[in-house]
């Protein structure tokens, strides 16, 4: 300690030196030592030290000042709190003094003070007392100041300060707010601009009162408009508090917007101007309240940005003829023109001002798009003409926004859901394109690369919104675009927008557009290869690999003579691959180039084919260059040209062979692919020994720890099967060892599954001895037959029979003559009281996957031998049996479809088996088998519609709505005719039934859904409430899968709909359970499932729901049961990051159920499920709370600078957000729930 202070001291004596540079190093070391941690001062030098450094602030030298000044802020976190207030008492006098560069020093040390205190959140009270000091100072300062550059200062430093810690001066914010308001009409405007931008920071934290009285203060001076300029400024105060806090002023709007309507009208330009940016900022931040307004504001825009009233556009279109006449006629014009000079038009700020309002409206209504394209997208093609480059950039801008908005979604949702309504506005696009194209080409040779970049930006986003648009349109735009490559003046950012429009274009039209154009084209874009600029290069290099499918496409017949161009496309391009010292991203695309080359025209490279393809055997020997080589090979092999690669296979296949030991995932992939690829066509050039080396390398790759390798691994295999069956005996027995593993590992499913399917046939016909029929199967069902015997400890999961019975089935059909005796086996092996479960459970399902596709007819005894087991103890021979009887029956329908139709007629107890059997029936049977047996079914399944369990009537549901599918012209007007029945339980299977006929692939009986999905979703309002929870189930799947369906009922259904959401005490009911009272809420699942809809629609629906109702409840399920509220914290997670805008404007409201359920505590003696329930629920709400944190602003809001105040300062709470983040940081980036 004391060496500290020594040292200290011995600085303060040196900054009183005579020299400066003395000063000036004792300052610079002081600064150091502050900045350590570890510095401790004690009250004595605290003392000295301030006072020197305030003392140096007035220091001759300015660089010894400035020193002194950056000392400060260390300063501030090490000293006392009085200390801290001697500083910015002495710096806020200062300010006021008369020498200038005082006066200068002063404001940046208090600028330095206010960005090194410690924020409102750390709890730490020395931040709130100097804040009231600076501001009672600066509030001062403001209003009695002659001295215009002291108010300057000042106002910035406060905005500073409300910026930072507005909260913490919230005694002050009527004081700040009188000392603002008497700035606006400041004869300065730098003065008000300041007062504005303070004012902005300030509605981020002040009450409501204060902003109301902001409001009406603005208003009554609006309305007053005593002159021009001052009207500007509050126009432009307006706007800024709008772009702050645009929430907060909505309730405010309705007498605001027309008295900015009627400024509109007055003849001054940047009075228009400030208006503009108005709206602008109300269409961005007040988008509910601003909607009324929408049709008069696009009125006005639309008027303005033609607004240029001294300059003649009319006579353009003879211009071009007149160009040679007028040349000299120019100079009598210049002289009568004395009077008015270009430089002071500023319309055009009223222009640009005009393009970016219309920006901002199409970019947040969706829902007018039909509108714009009527009545705004001509308006702004017409403007393309513009003269004033900065406003064409916005018209551009505006126009590149519009076709964003009518850009398809792409998403699996609306990939299967076609419907016709997306297409009106693509169609009325489609019809403006030659306007569009007639106002750029011409632009597309101008000197101005700013415009140019700005016309292939805004044709890029037309071409991908529309691909294959320009077809007709090529001639006129390729003169653009060689006129940009080989322009000498065109920088390089203009190049390469210049060449990635033209992959888009190549990329969305047919080839034989291009052919003309060739010639032209491909000069300059190999010139572009060679460009010392790599970014160039590269961009250059994709648009040859494309150039090249377009010269020549091998996918159909060509008249197009490629060859005279391979001379100009190829030494390009190799130069580029041999060379070893460029980009990376240069190489990587020079072989992907290559390789599309030889695939496309290696039979026109002769003697230049070899030496390439002995290039890409170096790259394969690079780390970095591997992976895309690999690629490029597995093209080039699949090539219909049959590129001859026998004098790299035999150094090459080793060399991939060794890659599939890599621990690189992408790279194993391909490597696969590329084998396969290799083996399939050019099986008369490998040698055993290569085949070898790869077969050595494949037990490693299939696990079911990465299931997709291992499908494609098992793939490769299956080809080596069919190519080579010769090497197949030497696939040791490991390779066998781990797909035996994976067939019983309960992961297998779906690709991986039918890739080894595929894999035992392929195995079986090569007819190699250790592995025919009878071997395999043996090893396939010996865990199931072993798990019997006392010894064995293996128990198979459920899911592992399915997928050894499906395995089983595959090598019986693929040896017909084994199959018989199998089948017998498996009923032997049902008969025999001795059979384990697990046996049954696997013969059952065996012959179910073999009955599927044999007709197992002549099996007498096979449905006596079911219908027992339909009695049997254990649930999943049950199941399988039934199963098994739908399977054999979907093989045989004649005999096996009657039969069970009486059996469901004649035995209630066997029913429930039954009717699974049926479904099996129903869901696998083609429709055309089916038909004759429609009538029975139905009748059969309407008899049992209204059983009274539940379980038994979803099955007759879903064999109903699955039914439907086969005739549902005739059927579903049926099951609408069911909906008026009596009985509750037969409406509610009706509505499950129309459930199961809802896919998401597009169907036959999607347009008669369509027109009656309403009637069936009038049942939200059916009096009885398991019918409304199945309608929700209903309107769920239909918003998930075919959001089409609903999309324009929506306004019709959401009343119902919230009204679920909403808790009823009459279903609330006490139950007595021995001592205790137990509370049962009977519309709890009924509410879950509403929340749900609600969470479904978010993702398909967005733009058809008014966000702010939608909120409301979602506020509601905050505070409702557990399970709901899990719900709501997701929904409002997923909110944030979809309309940020709208949870900003409902802040308060949503935090406050956020608090509550982060700091509820347990009771002590509760048990251990209800310790686990509350803290999951406070993991989801502090995942809700940090989504909210991602909301750009949202720390400016006091409510949850409070909130997150008390997270930081409750150790429970801050170990739990820190843990959620770490989690957050590691998932990937969507959070989403899936509810199928």
């Amino acid at each position: 300690m004391a060496s500290v202070s020594y040292h200290i001291s011995s600085l303060l004596e040196k900054m009183t030196s005579t020299d400066k540079d003395f000063r000036f190093m004792a300052t610079n070391d002081l600064m150091m030592e502050l900045q350590k941690d570890s510095i401790k001062l004690d009250e004595d030098s605290e003392k000295k030290v301030v006072k020197m450094l305030l003392k140096l602030l007035e220091d001759k030298n300015g660089e010894v000042q400035n020193l002194a000044v950056k000392c400060l802020g260390p300063l501030v976190g090490k000293v006392k709190e009085y200390q801290v207030e001697t500083i910015v008492d002495t710096l806020c006098t200062n300010m006021l003094s008369d020498k200038e560069q005082l006066r200068d020093i002063s404001s940046i040390g208090l600028k330095t003070v206010i960005s090194e205190l410690p924020p409102a959140s750390t709890g730490s009270t020395m931040t709130a007392n100097v804040c009231k000091k600076i501001t009672a100072q600066l509030t001062g300062a403001i209003g009695k100041q002659e001295d215009v550059s002291v108010q300057l200062e000042a106002l910035d430093i406060l905005s500073d300060m409300l910026s930072r810690l507005g909260g913490t001066l919230y005694s002050f914010h009527s004081s700040i707010l009188n000392c603002l308001l008497p700035q606006l009409t400041s004869p300065r405007l730098a003065v008000r601009k300041r007062a504005i931008i303070a004012l902005g920071h300030l509605v981020l934290t002040c009450s409501g009162n204060i902003f109301s009285e902001l409001t009406e203060h603005l208003l009554a001076e609006l309305k007053r408009n005593e002159s021009t300029s001052t009207t500007r400024t509050y126009i432009q105060c307006v706007a800024g508090i709008s772009r702050q806090a645009g929430h907060r002023i909505g309730e405010h709007l309705e007498k605001i917007i027309p008295l900015i309507v009627q400024y509109c009208n007055v003849e001054d330009d940047e009075l228009r101007e400030y208006c503009f940016q108005a709206f602008e900022s109300f269409v961005r931040r007040c988008p509910k309240e601003i909607d009324p307004h929408i049709p008069n504001v696009m009125g006005l825009c639309l008027k303005y940005i033609t607004f240029d009233p001294n300059y003649n556009y009319d006579n353009e279109e003879e211009e071009e003829e007149e160009m040679m006449e007028t040349e000299n006629g120019e100079d009598e014009e210049q002289e009568s023109d004395d009077e008015y000079s270009d430089d002071d038009d500023i319309s055009w700020k009223v222009r640009r001002s005009a393009a970016k309002c219309l920006e901002a409206i199409v970019s947040s209504r969706h829902d007018l798009l039909q509108d714009f394209y009527k009545t705004l997208s001509p308006v702004l093609i017409s403007r393309f003409k513009e003269r004033e480059e900065n406003v064409k950039a916005d018209i551009f801008s505006a126009y590149i926004s519009l076709l964003k908005q009518t850009l398809p979604i792409q998403s699996w949702l609306h990939a299967s859901d076609a419907s016709g309504k997306d297409d009106v506005p693509l169609t009325m696009l489609q019809n403006q394109v030659p306007n569009i194209v007639k106002a750029l080409h011409k632009q597309l040779k101008e000197k101005s690369i700013k415009s140019r970049q700005g016309c292939f930006s805004l044709l890029t986003e037309l071409a991908n919104v529309l691909p294959g648009c320009l077809a007709d349109h090529i001639p006129a735009l390729i003169p653009g675009i060689v006129f940009s490559l080989a322009d000498k003046s065109s920088s390089s950012n203009m190049r390469i927008d210049t060449l990635s429009f033209l992959h888009v274009l190549l990329c969305n039209h047919q080839p034989e557009v291009f052919h003309p154009h060739i010639k032209s084209l491909l000069p300059p874009v190999v010139t572009c290869i060679g460009d010392p600029f790599y970014k160039i290069t590269s961009e250059a290099l994709l648009v040859t690999q494309q150039l090249v499918k377009v010269i020549r496409p091998l996918d159909k017949s060509c008249t197009f003579d490629a060859k005279p161009y391979v001379k100009d496309l190829f030494p390009g391009t190799l130069k580029r691959l041999k060379a070893a010292d460029i980009d990376q991203e240069v190489k990587e695309r020079a072989i992907s180039c290559m390789g599309q080359i030889i695939y496309n025209l290696g039979d026109h490279l002769s003697t230049d084919l070899q030496p390439t393809l002995k290039i890409f055997l170096e790259r394969l020997k690079n780390e970095i260059t591997r992976l895309t080589t690999v690629k490029a090979l597995t093209l080039i092999a699949s090539s219909p040209l049959k590129i001859d690669l026998r004098p790299i296979l035999g150094e090459g296949f080793p060399i991939l062979a060794s890659f599939l030991r890599k621990n690189q995932r992408a790279l194993k992939l391909s490597t696969l692919t590329a084998l396969d690829i290799l083996v399939k066509n050019y099986s008369d050039s490998l040698k055993p020994a290569m085949i070898e080396s790869v077969l050595t390398e494949l037990p490693a790759l299939i696990t079911e720890n990465d299931m997709h390798v291992s499908q494609v691994a098992i793939m490769f295999l299956t080809t080596l099967a069919k190519v080579y069956p010769s090497c197949i005996s030497k696939i040791s027995g490991s390779v066998l060892a781990e797909i035996f593993q994976l067939v019983h590992s309960p992961l297998l499913q779906g690709g991986a599954l039918n890739a080894i399917i595929d894999f035992f046939q392929a195995l079986v016909l090569t007819k190699t001895a250790t592995m025919g029929y009878s071997e395999l199967m043996k090893q396939l069902t010996a865990p199931i037959y072993s798990s019997g015997s006392a010894g064995a400890s293996v128990t198979l999961h459920k899911q592992a029979y399915h997928s050894v019975a499906k395995c089983v089935a595959a090598l019986s059909s693929a040896c017909p003559k084994e199959a018989s005796a199998i089948v017998n086996q498996f009923i032997q092996d049902v008969k025999n009281p001795k059979s384990s479960s697990a046996v049954k459970v696997l013969a059952f399902l065996s012959l179910a996957e073999m009955g599927r596709t044999m007709n197992l007819s002549a099996q007498r005894e096979l449905k006596t031998v079911i219908l027992e087991a339909f009695t049997s103890p254990s649930e999943e021979v049950k199941s399988a049996a039934s199963y098994a009887l739908g399977n054999i029956s979907v093989g045989n329908l004649k005999e096996y479809l009657p039969f069970m139709l009486k059996e469901i007629g004649s035995q209630p107890k066997r029913q429930y088996l039954l009717l699974h059997s049926l479904k099996e029936v129903i869901s696998s049977s083609p429709a055309d088998g089916l038909k004759p047996y429609v009538e029975d079914i139905w009748a059969l399944l309407f008899k049992h519609c209204e059983c009274t369990e539940e379980g038994t009537r979803n099955v007759v549901a879903e064999c109903l709505g699955k039914l439907t599918l086969v005739n549902p012209a005739e059927l579903l007007p049926r099951l609408k005719k069911q909906l008026s029945s009596g009985s509750p339980h037969a409406r509610s299977t009706v509505v499950t039934a129309i459930k199961f006929t809802i896919a998401d692939q597009p169907q036959a009986i999607d347009a008669l859904l369509k027109g009656c999905i309403g009637d069936f979703l009038k049942t939200l309002q059916d009096p009885d409430l398991n019918v409304r929870r199945v309608a929700l189930a209903m309107f769920n799947s239909a918003a998930h899968n075919k959001p089409s369906l609903i999309r324009d009922l929506l306004n019709a259904v959401l009343p119902s709909l919230y009204n679920e959401t909403k808790v009823r005490r009459e279903l609330i009911r006490e139950v007595e359970m021995g001592p205790f009272k137990h509370t049962v809420d009977d519309g709890l699942d009924v509410r879950k499932a509403a929340f749900e809809c609600m969470y479904t629609l978010l993702e398909s629906c967005l733009d058809r729901l008014d966000i702010y109702e939608y909120l409301n409840h979602v506020e509601d399920g905050l505070k409702d049961h557990y399970d709901i509220r899990m719900l709501t914290f997701i929904m409002l997670a997923r909110l944030s990051t979809l309309c940020p805008n709208a949870v900003l404007q409902r802040l308060e409201r949503l935090i406050e159920p956020l608090r509550a359920t982060c700091s509820t505590k347990v009771k002590a003696g509760s048990v251990k499920q209800e310790f686990e329930k509350q803290d999951e629920l406070k993991r989801s709400a502090m995942r809700a709370v940090a989504a909210l944190l991602t909301i750009p602003e949202v720390e400016k809001s006091p409510v949850m600078a409070e909130f997150s105040s008390q997270i930081r300062s409750n150790p429970e709470m801050a170990s739990l957000f820190e843990s959620i983040q770490k989690d957050s940081a590691s998932l990937p980036a969507s959070e989403s729930m899936d509810m199928s």
